[in-house]
């Protein structure tokens, strides 16, 4: 089993400070992800030189939609320097800044340059079970497994009845299984709206909700030796997970 926290690299300090609490809080987390933002200075791919003091193994976020396809892929020699030899590659939102250059590159053309630039780096493509139905994102994590990922990260899972059935028609592929904080009526909305989130009946927007079903969801996923990831949003990672991974 491999356990992973996602952290978002503000700054420096910030991301120190994370690593901090995983390293003294999290014995189990092997792994740290990084989403790649704009807004911020500091790209996933050197946030992850300073993760890899911390952790053996470091995951950054690749936005296709920034991914030149006429050209070389413009990070490899950063990524190879790093000593990066994973990285999920997802679609990316539209920058806030109009003067950023993006690409509109597709995850599936992106996870092919991958493949054939850097082939000793592992690909992981992304499966959101709330964006769209159910067989067309099974379709669409299959073509990403046929372009070159070797695996999946899913967006967060609230439910583990819809986990189960992702698990079992995808059975066989490595997989990260997601989840996070909901710690507010503000937050749940979001979801809702912007990732058509749908939540379960006794799901309660708070901290001891979500700390209890990360619990649920990392028993889960031990006694079926699969993959998780965590998404602390809007909380400390201790405050998150301390005495539960």
């Amino acid at each position: 089993m491999r356990v992973s926290v996602e952290l978002v690299p503000r700054n420096k300090i910030d991301l120190e400070g994370q690593l901090d609490q995983v390293q003294n809080y999290l014995p189990s987390v092997d792994t740290i992800n990084v989403p790649d933002i704009h807004r911020f200075e500091m790209r996933s791919w050197e946030a992850c030189t300073i993760a890899r003091k911390y952790v053996p193994h470091v995951i950054p976020h690749i936005r296709a939609m920034d991914v030149n396809p006429e050209a070389p892929l413009a990070m490899a020699n950063e990524l190879q320097a790093t000593g990066v030899t994973e990285v999920v590659v997802i679609s990316g939102d539209m920058p806030a800044e109009i003067s950023q250059t993006v690409y509109g590159t597709s995850t599936l053309t992106v996870i092919k340059k991958f493949r054939d630039e850097l082939p000793g780096v592992r690909i992981y493509g992304a499966l959101d079970p709330y964006r769209q139905g159910f067989q067309a994102e099974i379709e669409y994590a299959h073509q990403k497994l046929e372009a070159g990922a070797c695996g999946l990260f899913t967006q967060p899972f609230f439910d583990l009845r819809l986990l189960d059935i992702y698990s079992e028609v995808l059975s066989g592929v490595q997989i990260f299984w997601g989840f996070t904080t909901i710690t507010s009526q503000r937050s749940m909305r979001y979801w809702q709206a912007r990732n058509r989130a749908i939540f379960p009946v006794d799901f309660r927007p708070n901290l001891e909700w979500s700390r209890r079903f990360a619990g649920e969801a990392f028993s889960l996923l031990q006694s079926r030796n699969g993959n998780a990831y965590f998404m602390p949003i809007g909380v400390d990672v201790a405050d998150y997970l301390a005495g539960i991974i």
